[in-house]
């Protein structure tokens, strides 16, 4: 069983700032990759960001230059500053984790999701 916790989400106003975690708990083997994913009311579900384990990045054309991606291998944690916040980053944040239970198997699993509203 293997567990995605987000925490971090919440409401403020356009221009400021917030920090998502997530840490992931349970019988890992090791974990490839970790990022974040959002979705909007109406919207298809899009990237925000990914980082291997070897720290390698990867953003959405919306969030590039606003957010920043890091890990802490180390707690199974990942973190997303975001800053400048818009209207349009409001959404629902979801972590992502590219992860192995046994070598071998590889899969990939969901958070439940926290949420960002961001005022005008």
């Amino acid at each position: 069983q293997v567990q995605l916790v987000e925490s971090g989400g919440g409401l403020v106003q356009a221009g400021e700032s917030l920090r998502l975690s997530c840490a992931a708990s349970g019988s890992i083997f090791s974990i490839n990759s970790m990022g974040w994913h959002r979705q909007a009311p109406g919207k298809q579900r899009e990237l925000v960001a990914t980082i291997t384990s070897g720290g390698s990045t990867n953003y959405g054309n919306s969030v590039k230059g606003r957010f920043t991606i890091s890990r802490d291998n180390a707690k199974n944690t990942v973190y997303l500053q975001m800053n400048r916040l818009k209207p349009e980053d409001t959404a629902v944040y979801y972590c992502t984790a590219v992860l192995a239970t046994t070598p071998g198997v590889v899969r990939n699993d969901w958070g439940q999701g926290t949420q960002v509203t961001v005022s005008s």
